[in-house]
């Protein structure tokens, strides 16, 4: 078998981590697999280097410090492969360019073109383990791009991909996806199996063990991910194709976003074309929207609401004001959360929708706004009764059983 690791930060964070990677693919090599693995920054390596370059600037050029960010990974990469040639195992470290990583040319937040996989090939022909440096690439100008935050998972999955790799294996310091947070919900259960759409879903909505964009990779590629702890021999969660077996499961998580603000525009004049302004102006500014509730208008007016990012309200503000002419009045509420219900099962009950009213009504928790697609229900509520709701909700749809 062909198999691809990822390992994250925490799971190489120290010498004597990395010492314990070097064991686990060890042991992978011994049982007859080839095994390419793909390593992130130690923890705290990355935010050290940003903050080295803060030093100097708070605006740093985007080309340095994809040329600085780059180096935490090939650090972690070149010690991980010491340490197995030292166990008296032939591995090679290599940079995302040497493994032939190709990306546009977005610094900082690059997006993966396509990837040359020869020289990869040619060193597990010569039975070599592969150790590539993740989160990076080159792009047509042959400079160093970085993939943004969570980009190593992406390198794992888009070098699966090209490898046709048998598995792709995502390794952090837990031990699969969970029906919500443990942390909020001890009785929170592991999943054995997750759709491609369910955990998209989860990962965009806050849950944070898989990147969105890895995920989305996967599908696109059909690439079999698990995601493992780096800590313990668990089985893992298997992240794959929906299969008719999931729709019997009506619920698969809760997911709960504290990252969130609510934005409430009233007496916007409601002519063509404002809201478009609006919402254009808002991505020119890469402020992502979510949620958007308009009212009918009425005496020439109209109420208009809607989320964005809670870390991105004070550059939507700016961007709102900017409409001072058009808009009567504006509310900016940074208190607020958004709680969320996913499972393909969804599509083919009724009554998902009004469980999870019912469970927060019998608890006193109002809904500000709502969002429904065929797998998943987003609510707002107020941040306080964020972490009650997710507990209730778990509880209502059973997911402890």
């Amino acid at each position: 078998m062909l198999l691809v690791h990822k390992y994250g930060g925490t799971s190489v964070g120290s010498l004597e981590r990395i010492e314990n990677v070097a064991n686990r693919v060890a042991k992978v090599r011994d049982q007859g697999n080839d095994i390419v693995v793909v390593v992130s920054a130690m923890s705290g390596e990355t935010n050290k280097l940003i903050d080295y370059a803060m030093h100097f600037t708070q605006n740093p050029a985007k080309q340095e410090m994809d040329m600085l960010l780059s180096s935490g990974e090939r650090v972690t990469a070149a010690l991980l492969s010491i340490a197995l040639q030292a166990k008296g195992y032939d591995a090679v470290a290599m940079t995302g360019r040497q493994a032939g990583i190709i990306t546009d040319t977005i610094h900082t937040y690059a997006r993966i073109e396509s990837i040359d996989p020869s020289a990869m090939k040619q060193a597990i022909k010569e039975g070599k383990i592969v150790i590539v440096a993740g989160f990076q690439g080159v792009n047509k100008d042959g400079n160093v791009t970085t993939l943004g935050r969570g980009g190593s998972d992406l390198s794992a999955v888009a070098i699966a991909g090209a490898l046709k790799a048998d598995a792709c294996e995502i390794y952090s310091d837990v031990d699969g996806i969970y029906t919500t947070d443990p942390r909020i919900e001890p009785k929170a259960k592991k999943l054995d199996t997750i759709s491609y759409d369910e955990m998209l879903e989860m990962a965009s909505m806050g849950a944070k063990v898989l990147q969105n964009r890895s995920v989305e990779l996967a599908k696109k590629l059909d690439v079999k991910l698990y995601a493992k702890s780096s800590f313990s021999d668990n089985e893992g969660t298997l992240i794959t194709k929906e299969g008719n077996n999931m729709e019997e499961v009506l619920v698969s998580g809760v997911v709960l976003d504290k990252n969130q603000a609510r934005v409430t525009l009233r007496n916007v004049s409601d002519k063509p074309g404002i809201a478009a302004e609006i919402f254009t102006k808002l991505a020119d500014e890469g402020i992502n929207v979510d949620m958007i509730i308009q009212n009918v208008g009425i005496d020439g007016s109209t109420n208009l609401g809607f989320t964005v990012p809670g870390n991105e309200l004070e550059n939507a503000k700016k961007v709102i004001e900017s409409f001072d002419h058009d808009i009567g009045s504006m509310d900016f509420d940074n208190n607020v959360c958004k709680v969320s219900v996913v499972g393909v099962g969804m599509k083919s009950h009724a009554g998902v929708a009004a469980k999870a009213f019912r469970a927060l009504a019998a608890n006193n928790i109002n809904i500000q706004m709502i969002s429904t697609s065929e797998i998943k229900i987003s609510m707002i509520i107020d941040e306080k009764y964020g972490e009650l709701a997710i507990r209730m909700l778990h509880d209502a749809y059973n997911l402890d059983k």
